[in-house]
Parts: C-alpha cells; structure tokens; sequence
C-alpha cells in the first residue's frame, strides 16, 4: 500500500498544501517547529479518522479558521481509493471513502494501515496501564473491526454504570437492579475483548522477539505480560464481590479497562530497571512488530511514519532500520531537521527518495 497523494486545507499550520508522493521513501526536511509532524499527522488522520497525539477535531482547524479538510488517495493491488475528511465548527464530521459518506467511523479503521514511529513512543513504557491497553487495542481493532465494535460497548456500558453509581451516591439509595443489569452487559463485552487480548498477545509475543533480537543483536532475553484480574476469577463473579466499593468510589473497579501489559527485561521490570537504550530498543521493537503482524493479516504492506528518530538514536540501532528500509518496508515518511544527515544515511542503502522542504506552512518538493 502506498499514499499516492495529500492535500490540505486550513489543517493545523497549513493553510493550503498540495503534495505527490511518486517515490516509495519520503523525506520530510525543515526546523523544529515549521510544521514536519503536522503532514505525518494528517496521514495518520486519513488511516485512524483522528489525531495521533489526542487533539479533539476543533483543535486541528488552524487558527481562526472556521473548517479543515484533508483527502488523499492510498493505491492497494490494483485499486486506487480516495478518503478525504472535513470537519466544521458546529457541524458533524464528515468522513468519506470514495465519495461515499461512512455512517460509522469505526468501518473505516484497519482499511489504509499507518503505524507512526516517533521520540516519545518510550514513554509506551513509562507511563501507566492505559497507554499500553490503548497500543494493543489500536493494533487488534485495526486486525477485527468486531473488536473494536466491542471495545466502544464496553466503553460505553462501564460509562453509564458509573453515572448510576454516582446518582446513588449522591441520592443515598442503590438500584441494584439496575446496577446488576449493567454487571451482565460488561461482563458479555468484556468477556470476548479478554480473550481476544490474550490470543492476540501469543501472535504477537515470537514476532516481537525476533525483532528485539534483530535490534540488539545479543542474547538478551525480553518479554511482555498480559495482566488481567480475569485470569483468576469470573468476570460477573468479581463485579459482584465489588459493589461496595463500586459505590464508595463511585466507578467500576473490576474489569478488563485495569487490564496491563507488563514489559520485561530478564526478570526485571524494564520500565524501572531498564537502560534508555533498553526503552528504545524495546519499543522499536513493538512498532516493527506492530508492522509485521498488520502486513501479514492485510496482505500488503503498511505506511510507516518515522517522526525525527535518527535524533534520538544510536549508530547501532540507526543501522538496524536502515537495514531494514533497504530490504522489508514499504512507503516510508522520514522527518528530520538535518537534511545532510538524512541524505547521507540514505546513499549509505543506496536508495532513491523524495524530499521535500518545510519551511513556515509551506512545502516545496
């Protein structure tokens, strides 16, 4: 699969920006701050109908503009299709396929497959449980829509549950009833995400081994854990057994929203104990294994983000990607604020690419 084109209008720093992308490799040169994220942002908006970094749509209009759009055209086989989405203050977005307006955006997830690769992705590992669910469910929504469906159920259901715990707490009487109907809808959704979870998480485990290998190129052994309150006890079972203090809280305290992914370094606690070079090498890890177990499932290749990362690493680690761009990946969106760099790390591989220059909202190639 490959991008074969990107325009914006009004998106973040851009006011308007036509661009073609004929060569498998692009390069993205300009400073800090003059706009390189904002177009491998809007790539990631056409695959995921969303920001990477969290932004609501409203704070992607660019300043005191009233709407944005982004369109593009992704070729997968033989078939070329154009996604283009709008979005207005005021209004609903409008996301499309083809000029066909989807009624549910979760349909759209998992179809144009981009995985970005950036600096911060360590903090995967520093921070806590739910940027790791959100890893890992991002990947298995984008492998089985169903997923996804059921994941924004369950959402939903726990949501409202505790808006009724709340009301209790606050009118002094318990709908048990109600409460006990909320209990058995979590527990039907939940049920299916779990063991999705853990069939998901024994593919991905020997893919991410390998790379870690691959990266590190000793015999040092890493793992993941999924954690789950479930491998122990019956989902309605522990619902129930916390409903006391579901009420004193005020929120749902069991359940596969506490689920965990622990990352291990031997029998050590990576996030703890693990070097910065560990971290690193340890997510590039995740990502290209993110990237291996999509291309499998699809059948093509996915779109890979690298967002200002030879910044960021070793020579060691730098050649392993290198190696890896030469040989195993598909389009590729390089950002970098050292042109000469870049250049040269490239002619290393002896690959061809496109560059172009960003500089204060506007792109030449």
């Amino acid at each position: 699969m490959r991008l074969e084109n990107l325009r914006l209008l009004d998106f973040k720093s851009y006011e308007e920006v036509s661009l073609e992308f004929p060569a498998r490799i692009n390069v993205l040169i300009g400073r800090n701050g003059s706009g390189k994220t904002n177009l491998l942002d809007a790539i990631f908006y056409l695959s995921f109908t969303k920001s990477a970094f969290s932004l609501a749509d409203q704070q992607l209009i660019r300043h005191d503009q009233p709407y944005f759009m982004v369109k593009g055209d992704f070729h997968v086989g033989t078939e070329s299709h154009n996604i283009s989405s709008i979005f207005q203050l005021g209004l609903k977005k409008v996301f499309r396929e083809d000029m066909l307006d989807y009624q549910k955006l979760s349909a759209h997830i998992g179809k144009y497959p981009v995985i970005l690769m950036a600096p911060d992705d360590v903090e995967l590992i520093r921070e806590g449980s739910e940027s790791r669910r959100k890893f890992f469910d991002s990947i298995i929504s984008q492998l089985d829509n169903t997923y996804l469906e059921t994941l924004m159920r369950y959402n939903h259901i726990v949501k409202q549950r505790n808006s009724l715990l709340k009301m209790a707490a606050e009118r002094g009487s318990v709908d048990w009833v109600a409460i006990e109907t909320y209990d058995v809808a979590i527990a039907h959704a939940g049920i299916d995400i779990y063991k999705k979870r853990r069939a998901f998480i024994t593919d991905f485990l020997p893919v991410f081994h390998y790379y870690y290998r691959f990266i590190v190129e000793q015999n040092e052994h890493c793992t993941l854990n999924y954690e789950s309150e479930l491998h122990q006890k019956d989902f309605l079972e522990g619902l129930r057994e916390n409903h006391q203090k579901d009420l004193m809280l005020q929120r749902t305290n069991f359940g596969i929203h506490r689920d965990d992914f622990v990352f291990t370094l031997g029998a050590r606690d990576i996030k703890r104990l693990g070097s910065q070079g560990q971290q690193k090498s340890f997510v590039i890890a995740l990502k290209l294994a993110q990237y291996e177990i999509l291309k499998k499932s699809k059948g093509f290749k996915p779109v890979l983000l690298l967002d200002d990362i030879f910044d960021k690493l070793d020579d060691q680690r730098i050649a392993t990607l290198l190696s890896l761009i030469k040989s195993d990946l598909g389009q590729l969106f390089i950002t970098d604020a050292r042109p000469d760099r870049t250049r040269r790390l490239l002619a290393q591989i002896g690959v061809e690419s496109s560059v172009f220059t960003i500089e204060d909202g506007k792109v030449r190639s």
